[in-house]
């Protein structure tokens, strides 16, 4: 493969990551909308194996293989619980109590959970000042989108737990990542088709045991069917495959920061195509959450550095993507 290059033009990269931020920024809208008709538990079921399917198809295309070895697919099974089966069917079952922008909010919390993960599980590395402040900010910002001085309770509470067992289970994933690319030759789009196709299993199981039988496949409204693959083919398939060109086309860096921008295209679809509310503190609360976000990755530091220190760093990074045989992207700890 050719090395990709940060300071590729715009136009190579640009559409594809704006597209990404607008999928995923979507994804909690859809799934209100499929609330509807859907139990929380089928709705990940459906999402899951259609993304299943549209990641095995793009191998295909592009003659990849998929991942080998048995005690590989054993850690996939265990790895997609926290990554898919959980987090998802989470989030379905806190929407039915949240507005979906809450839930858009919450899911930009995932870095510091991740970080949070690390520093309690990972005995190898020790939290910097710059890890902690992001924590502290981090911390800040979700007890002002819970509005913690007016008292948390109810149903509501009850949703804002799940969401946040939901952003847990990603920390708890993103440092699976890191193991599993540590000791395993697999790329991130072999996990991602892994961890789908292993999920989509759990759920054939747990879906009837939680929900009872499935309902009817012909008899749901338009707009049902819409969400469900919107939230599967789109969201946990397609949006997968683009970010990846992201990050071979410009860089690991710029990849990273599509997560900065669904918790806003959340709200916006959440108050335009939903009609939801918020009070002044839930947005307010999760800019004060980036923020801590980006002090734990230590974006406000880069920006202050020289050009020349920031070319040597684009060149580390494109020098470790391209040592990615297969194509797929960075062999790089995600999270």
């Amino acid at each position: 493969m050719t090395s990709p290059a940060p300071d590729a033009p715009m136009r190579r990269w640009l559409p594809a990551f704006l597209a990404v931020a607008l999928i995923w920024g979507t994804s909690f809208m859809f799934i209100k909308d499929a609330l509807v008709e859907l139990e929380p538990v089928y709705i990940a079921g459906y999402r899951i194996a259609l993304g299943a399917l549209t990641l095995l198809a793009y191998l295909a295309v592009r003659r990849l293989p998929l991942p080998r070895g048995v005690r590989l697919w054993a850690h996939l099974f265990v790895f997609s619980l926290f990554a898919c089966t959980i987090p998802f069917t989470l989030f379905g079952y806190a929407e039915q109590r949240v507005p979906s922008v809450l839930a858009g909010i919450w899911n930009g919390t995932a870095p510091l959970t991740t970080l949070l993960v690390t520093l309690v599980a990972v005995r190898s590395e020790r939290p910097g000042r710059r890890q902690l402040t992001g924590l502290l900010i981090g911390f800040v910002g979700v007890l002002v989108v819970l509005g913690v001085w007016e008292g948390v309770g109810g149903s509501s509470a009850l949703g804002q737990l799940m969401l946040f067992g939901a952003v847990l289970c990603y920390g708890i994933a993103f440092n699976y990542t890191r193991w599993l690319m540590k000791h395993f030759d697999v790329t991130p789009l072999q996990l991602s088709v892994g961890q789908l196709v292993t999920s989509t299993l759990h759920l054939l199981i747990a879906a009837p045991l939680i929900a009872g039988a499935p309902p009817a496949p012909l008899g749901h409204s338009p707009r049902v069917y819409l969400a469900v693959v919107a939230l599967g083919v789109f969201g946990t398939g397609i949006a997968f495959a683009l970010n990846f060109h992201v990050v071979r086309t410009a860089g690991v860096t710029t990849g990273s920061m599509v997560t900065y921008l669904p918790p806003f295209v959340a709200a916006v679809a959440g108050t335009v195509f939903l009609g939801e509310t918020l009070t002044w503190h839930q947005p307010v609360g999760g800019l004060i959450v980036l923020a801590g976000v980006g002090a734990s990755q230590g974006l406000f530091s880069a920006v202050r550095r020289r050009p020349r220190e920031q070319v040597g760093r684009r060149q580390r990074i494109d020098d470790a993507l391209s040592r990615d045989p297969a194509g797929d992207g960075a062999r790089t700890p995600v999270g």
